[in-house]
């Protein structure tokens, strides 16, 4: 899976990879991808509530050796 953008938060802690990644899908057109890399185990449930309350769609969410990857695809603005 290819990312129109990639954010590097690591070694970020909440709430700012959550308010990073919030920035950089304001600078995306619809439909675009947000790859996020973090190494804040917060970002699991923070992604995850932002998901649920967005228009935006998490497309994959996964953990290696305490590094979380997300991708995120940009949803339309209501």
């Amino acid at each position: 899976m290819t990312a129109d953008n990639e954010l590097d938060v690591s070694g970020l802690t909440c709430p700012m990879p959550l308010l990073k990644a919030k920035q950089a899908l304001n600078k995306l057109a619809e439909g675009e991808v947000l790859k996020v890399i973090a190494t804040d185990p917060g970002t699991l449930r923070d992604f995850s509530t932002f998901m649920a309350l967005s228009c935006h769609q998490m497309l994959e969410s996964r953990e290696v050796d305490g590094v979380y990857f997300y991708m995120i695809k940009k949803g339309s603005v209501k």
